[in-house]
Protein backbone atom coordinates (compact mmCIF):
# COMPACT_ATOMS: atom_id res chain seq x y z
CA UNK A 1 0.00 0.00 0.00
CA UNK A 2 2.60 2.23 0.79
CA UNK A 3 4.55 1.82 -2.77
CA UNK A 4 1.27 2.37 -4.11
CA UNK A 5 0.62 5.73 -2.17
CA UNK A 6 4.44 6.69 -3.78
CA UNK A 7 3.58 5.86 -7.49
CA UNK A 8 0.49 7.42 -7.02
CA UNK A 9 1.93 11.01 -5.62
CA UNK A 10 4.77 10.75 -7.85
CA UNK A 11 2.50 10.73 -10.87
CA UNK A 12 0.77 13.50 -9.67
CA UNK A 13 4.04 15.71 -9.22
CA UNK A 14 4.84 14.83 -12.44
CA UNK A 15 1.65 15.55 -14.24
CA UNK A 16 1.33 18.81 -12.17
CA UNK A 17 4.85 19.45 -13.15
CA UNK A 18 3.65 19.44 -16.96
CA UNK A 19 0.37 21.22 -16.48
CA UNK A 20 2.57 24.09 -14.67
CA UNK A 21 5.03 23.45 -17.83
CA UNK A 22 2.34 23.86 -20.25
CA UNK A 23 0.77 26.81 -18.10
CA UNK A 24 0.76 30.07 -20.70
CA UNK A 25 -0.21 33.06 -19.21
CA UNK A 26 -2.88 35.72 -20.86
CA UNK A 27 -1.08 38.37 -23.16
CA UNK A 28 -2.20 41.97 -23.16
CA UNK A 29 -4.17 43.89 -25.36
CA UNK A 30 -1.35 46.32 -25.78
CA UNK A 31 1.25 43.77 -26.81
CA UNK A 32 -1.62 42.26 -29.02
CA UNK A 33 -2.42 44.93 -30.56
CA UNK A 34 1.55 46.21 -31.37
CA UNK A 35 1.90 43.42 -33.34
CA UNK A 36 -1.48 42.08 -34.86
CA UNK A 37 -3.21 45.87 -35.59
CA UNK A 38 -4.23 47.08 -38.97
CA UNK A 39 -2.47 50.37 -40.33
CA UNK A 40 -6.61 51.21 -40.78
CA UNK A 41 -7.71 49.11 -37.21
CA UNK A 42 -10.46 51.32 -35.24
CA UNK A 43 -12.18 50.35 -32.04
CA UNK A 44 -15.30 50.66 -31.06
CA UNK A 45 -15.86 51.83 -27.56
CA UNK A 46 -18.55 51.15 -24.59
CA UNK A 47 -18.37 54.34 -22.30
CA UNK A 48 -14.23 54.45 -21.74
CA UNK A 49 -13.77 50.67 -22.69
CA UNK A 50 -13.01 49.19 -26.04
CA UNK A 51 -15.03 46.37 -27.32
CA UNK A 52 -14.98 45.75 -30.79
CA UNK A 53 -11.95 46.19 -32.94
CA UNK A 54 -13.12 46.44 -36.78
CA UNK A 55 -11.34 48.06 -40.25
CA UNK A 56 -13.13 49.95 -42.69
CA UNK A 57 -11.25 50.38 -45.85
CA UNK A 58 -11.78 51.61 -49.64
CA UNK A 59 -14.22 54.44 -51.43
CA UNK A 60 -16.93 55.93 -48.96
CA UNK A 61 -19.33 56.24 -51.92
CA UNK A 62 -18.58 52.76 -53.17
CA UNK A 63 -20.65 49.18 -52.07
CA UNK A 64 -20.75 48.30 -48.73
CA UNK A 65 -19.64 44.59 -48.07
CA UNK A 66 -19.09 43.94 -44.29
CA UNK A 67 -17.10 40.56 -43.69
CA UNK A 68 -17.26 38.10 -40.26
CA UNK A 69 -15.03 35.25 -39.59
CA UNK A 70 -15.35 32.19 -38.17
CA UNK A 71 -14.50 30.67 -34.53
CA UNK A 72 -11.37 31.01 -33.13
CA UNK A 73 -10.21 33.35 -36.29
CA UNK A 74 -10.25 37.08 -36.79
CA UNK A 75 -10.50 39.37 -39.41
CA UNK A 76 -7.23 38.29 -40.93
CA UNK A 77 -8.88 35.19 -42.46
CA UNK A 78 -10.26 37.98 -45.41
CA UNK A 79 -6.91 39.95 -46.37
CA UNK A 80 -6.38 38.39 -49.41
CA UNK A 81 -10.30 38.91 -50.08
CA UNK A 82 -9.59 42.50 -48.46
CA UNK A 83 -6.78 43.44 -50.77
CA UNK A 84 -8.89 42.60 -54.46
CA UNK A 85 -11.81 44.33 -53.48
CA UNK A 86 -11.05 47.94 -51.54
CA UNK A 87 -10.82 49.61 -54.85
CA UNK A 88 -13.77 49.04 -55.73
CA UNK A 89 -16.21 48.30 -52.18
CA UNK A 90 -15.94 49.75 -49.09
CA UNK A 91 -14.94 47.14 -46.85
CA UNK A 92 -16.03 46.73 -42.65
CA UNK A 93 -14.42 43.53 -41.30
CA UNK A 94 -14.34 43.57 -37.40
CA UNK A 95 -13.43 40.70 -34.97
CA UNK A 96 -15.98 39.06 -32.77
CA UNK A 97 -16.38 39.13 -29.17
CA UNK A 98 -14.11 37.36 -27.49
CA UNK A 99 -11.88 36.72 -30.62
CA UNK A 100 -8.99 38.70 -32.41
CA UNK A 101 -8.35 42.15 -31.10
CA UNK A 102 -12.14 42.68 -29.87
CA UNK A 103 -13.26 42.07 -25.72
CA UNK A 104 -15.31 40.40 -24.38
CA UNK A 105 -18.55 41.67 -24.12
CA UNK A 106 -20.50 38.95 -21.17
CA UNK A 107 -19.04 35.33 -21.82
CA UNK A 108 -22.48 33.82 -20.34
CA UNK A 109 -23.91 34.88 -23.70
CA UNK A 110 -21.58 34.94 -25.61
CA UNK A 111 -22.98 33.67 -29.55
CA UNK A 112 -25.07 34.44 -32.20
CA UNK A 113 -27.61 37.16 -30.72
CA UNK A 114 -24.24 38.63 -29.63
CA UNK A 115 -22.78 38.55 -32.90
CA UNK A 116 -25.45 40.19 -34.32
CA UNK A 117 -25.43 42.76 -31.88
CA UNK A 118 -22.37 43.65 -32.49
CA UNK A 119 -21.91 43.86 -36.40
CA UNK A 120 -25.28 46.12 -35.62
CA UNK A 121 -23.22 48.99 -33.44
CA UNK A 122 -20.52 48.53 -35.56
CA UNK A 123 -22.05 49.55 -38.67
CA UNK A 124 -24.64 52.10 -36.94
CA UNK A 125 -21.18 53.62 -35.80
CA UNK A 126 -20.54 54.27 -39.00
CA UNK A 127 -24.11 54.93 -40.16
CA UNK A 128 -23.87 52.45 -42.45
CA UNK A 129 -27.81 50.58 -43.59
CA UNK A 130 -27.43 48.89 -46.48
CA UNK A 131 -24.68 46.54 -46.92
CA UNK A 132 -23.87 42.90 -48.33
CA UNK A 133 -23.13 40.29 -45.46
CA UNK A 134 -20.38 37.69 -46.10
CA UNK A 135 -20.33 35.26 -43.03
CA UNK A 136 -17.30 32.16 -42.73
CA UNK A 137 -18.40 29.10 -40.65
CA UNK A 138 -19.83 30.07 -37.59
CA UNK A 139 -19.46 33.77 -39.13
CA UNK A 140 -22.04 32.29 -41.32
CA UNK A 141 -24.09 31.30 -38.72
CA UNK A 142 -24.49 34.68 -37.83
CA UNK A 143 -24.72 36.04 -41.59
CA UNK A 144 -27.62 33.57 -42.13
CA UNK A 145 -29.13 34.62 -38.31
CA UNK A 146 -29.04 38.12 -39.37
CA UNK A 147 -30.22 38.00 -42.98
CA UNK A 148 -33.51 36.73 -40.58
CA UNK A 149 -33.20 39.29 -38.07
CA UNK A 150 -32.43 42.34 -40.10
CA UNK A 151 -34.01 41.31 -43.29
CA UNK A 152 -34.16 44.55 -44.44
CA UNK A 153 -30.57 45.99 -43.83
CA UNK A 154 -29.47 43.42 -46.69
CA UNK A 155 -28.53 43.96 -50.43
CA UNK A 156 -26.85 40.11 -50.29
CA UNK A 157 -25.64 37.08 -48.31
CA UNK A 158 -22.61 35.23 -48.95
CA UNK A 159 -22.35 31.93 -46.65
CA UNK A 160 -18.77 30.74 -47.17
CA UNK A 161 -18.77 26.92 -45.42
CA UNK A 162 -21.40 28.31 -42.91
CA UNK A 163 -22.15 26.07 -39.90
CA UNK A 164 -25.71 26.13 -38.21
CA UNK A 165 -27.16 22.48 -39.33
CA UNK A 166 -27.35 20.08 -36.92
CA UNK A 167 -24.60 17.58 -37.16
CA UNK A 168 -25.41 13.88 -38.18
CA UNK A 169 -24.72 11.02 -36.45
CA UNK A 170 -20.85 10.20 -37.80
CA UNK A 171 -20.47 13.91 -39.34
CA UNK A 172 -18.18 14.97 -36.52
CA UNK A 173 -15.65 12.11 -36.55
CA UNK A 174 -13.34 14.12 -38.91
CA UNK A 175 -13.27 16.85 -36.45
CA UNK A 176 -9.87 18.00 -35.63
CA UNK A 177 -8.75 16.58 -31.75
CA UNK A 178 -8.91 19.37 -30.17
CA UNK A 179 -12.61 20.14 -31.12
CA UNK A 180 -13.02 16.72 -29.63
CA UNK A 181 -11.42 17.58 -26.22
CA UNK A 182 -12.91 20.99 -25.96
CA UNK A 183 -16.07 19.66 -26.63
CA UNK A 184 -15.52 17.67 -23.05
CA UNK A 185 -15.87 19.29 -19.96
CA UNK A 186 -13.39 18.27 -17.79
CA UNK A 187 -10.49 18.63 -20.64
CA UNK A 188 -12.02 22.11 -21.76
CA UNK A 189 -11.23 23.22 -17.79
CA UNK A 190 -7.86 21.33 -17.59
CA UNK A 191 -6.65 23.17 -21.09
CA UNK A 192 -7.93 26.34 -20.70
CA UNK A 193 -4.85 27.87 -18.99
CA UNK A 194 -2.38 25.40 -21.23
CA UNK A 195 -0.26 26.14 -24.33
CA UNK A 196 -2.28 24.75 -27.36
CA UNK A 197 -0.37 25.59 -30.08
CA UNK A 198 0.51 22.00 -31.08
CA UNK A 199 -3.39 21.29 -30.85
CA UNK A 200 -4.02 24.61 -33.03
CA UNK A 201 -1.45 23.59 -35.52
CA UNK A 202 -3.42 20.10 -35.96
CA UNK A 203 -6.46 22.37 -35.92
CA UNK A 204 -5.63 24.78 -38.75
CA UNK A 205 -4.18 21.62 -40.71
CA UNK A 206 -7.00 20.23 -41.05
CA UNK A 207 -8.73 22.85 -41.67
CA UNK A 208 -6.88 23.11 -45.07
CA UNK A 209 -6.60 20.44 -48.39
CA UNK A 210 -3.48 21.45 -48.25
CA UNK A 211 -2.06 21.71 -44.88
CA UNK A 212 1.50 23.21 -46.46
CA UNK A 213 -0.46 26.21 -46.31
CA UNK A 214 -0.70 26.76 -42.01
CA UNK A 215 2.49 28.85 -41.37
CA UNK A 216 4.23 29.21 -38.15
CA UNK A 217 2.96 32.68 -38.49
CA UNK A 218 -0.33 31.81 -38.65
CA UNK A 219 -0.44 29.50 -35.93
CA UNK A 220 1.59 31.74 -33.36
CA UNK A 221 -1.63 34.84 -34.54
CA UNK A 222 -4.25 32.10 -33.64
CA UNK A 223 -2.30 31.65 -30.43
CA UNK A 224 -1.62 34.38 -29.25
CA UNK A 225 -4.92 36.00 -29.83
CA UNK A 226 -6.65 33.32 -28.41
CA UNK A 227 -4.49 34.36 -24.95
CA UNK A 228 -5.81 37.56 -25.08
CA UNK A 229 -7.60 38.41 -21.89
CA UNK A 230 -10.60 36.48 -21.28
CA UNK A 231 -10.76 35.02 -24.99
CA UNK A 232 -9.57 31.54 -24.07
CA UNK A 233 -13.19 31.32 -21.85
CA UNK A 234 -15.25 32.76 -24.38
CA UNK A 235 -14.03 29.99 -27.02
CA UNK A 236 -14.54 27.56 -24.35
CA UNK A 237 -17.59 28.83 -23.54
CA UNK A 238 -18.69 28.83 -27.35
CA UNK A 239 -17.53 25.19 -27.59
CA UNK A 240 -19.46 23.82 -24.93
CA UNK A 241 -22.20 24.21 -27.56
CA UNK A 242 -24.87 25.96 -24.97
CA UNK A 243 -24.91 29.72 -26.52
CA UNK A 244 -25.43 29.34 -30.46
CA UNK A 245 -28.96 28.66 -30.23
CA UNK A 246 -31.45 28.22 -33.10
CA UNK A 247 -30.02 25.90 -35.67
CA UNK A 248 -30.50 25.90 -39.04
CA UNK A 249 -33.63 24.38 -40.86
CA UNK A 250 -35.55 24.74 -44.39
CA UNK A 251 -38.99 26.14 -42.54
CA UNK A 252 -36.52 28.77 -41.14
CA UNK A 253 -34.34 29.41 -44.06
CA UNK A 254 -37.13 29.47 -46.32
CA UNK A 255 -37.36 32.79 -45.48
CA UNK A 256 -34.56 34.60 -46.52
CA UNK A 257 -35.37 36.87 -49.53
CA UNK A 258 -32.17 38.30 -49.83
CA UNK A 259 -29.41 37.20 -53.15
CA UNK A 260 -27.45 34.38 -51.64
CA UNK A 261 -24.51 32.82 -53.05
CA UNK A 262 -23.09 29.76 -51.17
CA UNK A 263 -19.32 29.06 -51.52
CA UNK A 264 -17.93 25.75 -49.69
CA UNK A 265 -14.85 23.23 -49.66
CA UNK A 266 -15.38 20.08 -51.23
CA UNK A 267 -12.64 18.65 -48.71
CA UNK A 268 -14.20 20.32 -45.64
CA UNK A 269 -13.39 18.37 -42.52
CA UNK A 270 -15.23 20.55 -40.25
CA UNK A 271 -18.92 21.12 -42.00
CA UNK A 272 -19.54 18.52 -44.58
CA UNK A 273 -20.75 19.90 -48.22
CA UNK A 274 -24.25 18.60 -47.35
CA UNK A 275 -24.36 21.34 -45.02
CA UNK A 276 -23.98 23.52 -48.35
CA UNK A 277 -26.29 21.48 -50.68
CA UNK A 278 -29.43 22.05 -47.67
CA UNK A 279 -28.58 25.58 -47.50
CA UNK A 280 -28.59 26.05 -50.69
CA UNK A 281 -31.88 23.51 -51.07
CA UNK A 282 -33.52 25.62 -47.99
CA UNK A 283 -33.40 29.69 -49.05
CA UNK A 284 -34.79 30.60 -52.28
CA UNK A 285 -32.93 31.39 -55.23
CA UNK A 286 -29.70 30.72 -53.75
CA UNK A 287 -26.34 30.10 -55.67
CA UNK A 288 -24.25 27.15 -54.59
CA UNK A 289 -20.55 27.23 -55.56
CA UNK A 290 -18.20 24.31 -54.51
CA UNK A 291 -14.09 24.08 -54.90
CA UNK A 292 -12.63 20.76 -55.68
CA UNK A 293 -9.86 19.84 -53.31
CA UNK A 294 -10.71 22.87 -51.13
CA UNK A 295 -11.47 22.70 -46.99
CA UNK A 296 -13.09 24.89 -44.47
CA UNK A 297 -11.16 28.40 -45.15
CA UNK A 298 -11.89 29.00 -49.62
CA UNK A 299 -10.78 32.77 -48.98
CA UNK A 300 -7.67 31.53 -47.89
CA UNK A 301 -6.75 28.58 -49.70
CA UNK A 302 -8.43 29.74 -53.11
CA UNK A 303 -8.67 33.79 -52.42
CA UNK A 304 -8.50 34.08 -56.55
CA UNK A 305 -11.26 31.93 -56.98
CA UNK A 306 -13.65 32.63 -54.47
CA UNK A 307 -13.04 36.70 -54.70
CA UNK A 308 -13.41 36.60 -58.37
CA UNK A 309 -17.01 34.50 -57.63
CA UNK A 310 -17.77 36.53 -55.13
CA UNK A 311 -17.25 39.43 -57.72
CA UNK A 312 -19.47 38.25 -60.26
CA UNK A 313 -22.38 37.42 -57.39
CA UNK A 314 -22.11 41.62 -57.12
CA UNK A 315 -21.90 42.30 -60.27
Amino acid sequence: MKRLLVVLVTVAIILTAGWLMLRRPDISYNTLESVYSKSNSRYLKSGSQIELHFTDTGPRDAPILVLVHGYSASLNTWDAWVRNLRKDYRVIRLDLPGHGLSRCVDNDEIGIEQFIASIDRVTHSLDVDQFTLVGSSMGGHTAWAYALAHPDRLDGLVLVDAAGWLSAPGEDDKDPVIFKLLRNGFARNVMKDLDMSALIRSGLENSFADPELVTDEMVERYSAMSRAPCHREALLKIMSGTTLRVPASKERLSAIAVPTLILHGDTDNLIPVAHAEKFADAIPGSKLIIYPETGHIPQEEQPVASVEDFRAFLA
